[in-house]
């Protein structure tokens, strides 16, 4: 099975050029084979950096402004804003795990989650999971999500899970999909570097499965002139705000495909699900080597709610 890792940027805090840019990538892998199609954390409609860059304090008015652009185009579930991603699955017949930023319009419609999707190849939504924790200065942008989407499911190209950046640290998070037997383990970040690829084949190997990790090269260039407060946030046109580092392990660590760094374009990699079991034999964290006479693990994966109107 072919996977395409995209490593182009979106169209930046746009929602609905960024959409069009999406179908047009889903369709130009599914043209060249691909099966699954993995997108980087948060790149719909692009991830918050500003964050990384404004101070809590002293820039709050600027917080503020490009926060209302971001709000603006997060995707709404409710509102059926996913439903093109979901279109363009079905019509090209690929699997697609996509990180996106949410807005939830049954709630307040003020808060925005980091959240990554699965969507098989016949366009039905099979699991959206919001980070348990936004990183450090992303809790100026993010509300925490729940344990609701801590699901491995399965799909036409194998039991896939995924995790969101820094979520990838938390070993019980890790564990909690482990123990669902997933094959193919995604991994959208706005990391990159050494550390971040080593952890990456330690989950391969620690999981015994493929590991897929992706993040959103993206360049000052490919910030819109009309972002709010553009010529502060990003003045280097030439700066390389992201790497990107694509990067595909096998099952039990070995490199399948990459990293793939200062280049835009789509990694490629011939991903067999089936292998992950096999894998195992040697080291099953959750099976043979789990010893629950002396570890366990509860999860609750009901979702939460602030209020709840019974009638």
């Amino acid at each position: 099975m072919k996977t395409a890792v995209i490593q182009e940027p979106p169209v930046y805090l746009d929602l609905a050029k960024t959409m069009q840019r999406a179908a047009e990538l889903v369709e130009a892998a599914a043209r060249d084979g691909a099966g699954l199609v993995v997108f980087p954390e948060a790149w719909f409609p692009g991830y918050p950096s500003f964050v990384w860059r404004l101070t809590p304090g002293k820039d709050m008015g600027k917080t503020d402004d490009i926060y209302a652009r971001l709000l603006a185009n997060c995707i709404d579930r409710s509102q059926g804003d996913l439903m093109p991603l979901q279109d363009a699955a079905r019509e090209h017949g690929v699997v697609i795990v996509a990180g996106y930023q949410e807005k939830d319009g049954t709630a307040s419609g003020s808060t925005i989650f980091n959240s990554v999707c699965i969507i098989d190849a016949d366009g039905k939504l099979l699991n959206n999971h919001r980070k348990l924790m936004p990183t450090n200065p992303e809790r100026m942008v993010w509300g925490f999500g729940d344990g609701s989407g801590l699901r491995v499911v399965d799909t036409a190209v194998g039991r896939v899970g995924a995790l969101l950046c820094w979520e990838n640290y938390m070993p019980l998070a890790r564990y909690a999909l482990y123990a669902q037997n997933v094959e193919i383990y995604c991994a959208p970040t706005w990391d990159t570097g050494e550390s971040w690829l080593a952890t990456m084949q330690h989950i391969a190997r620690e999981g015994g499965c493929w590991v897929i990790g992706c993040s959103t090269q993206l360049e000052g260039k490919d910030i819109p002139k009309n972002t709010p407060h553009r010529k502060e946030i990003f003045p280097d046109d030439k700066e390389w705000i992201n790497d990107g580092d694509a990067v595909v392990y096998k099952p039990f660590g070995g490199l399948a495909a990459g990293p793939m760094r200062k280049e835009k374009g789509i990694l490629w990699a011939e991903v067999d699900a089936s292998l992950a079991t096999a894998a195992r034999r040697k080291f099953d964290a959750t099976g043979h080597y789990s010893r629950p006479d002396v570890f366990t693990l509860n999860v609750n994966r009901e979702a939460q709610r602030p209020v709840e109107f019974p009638n």
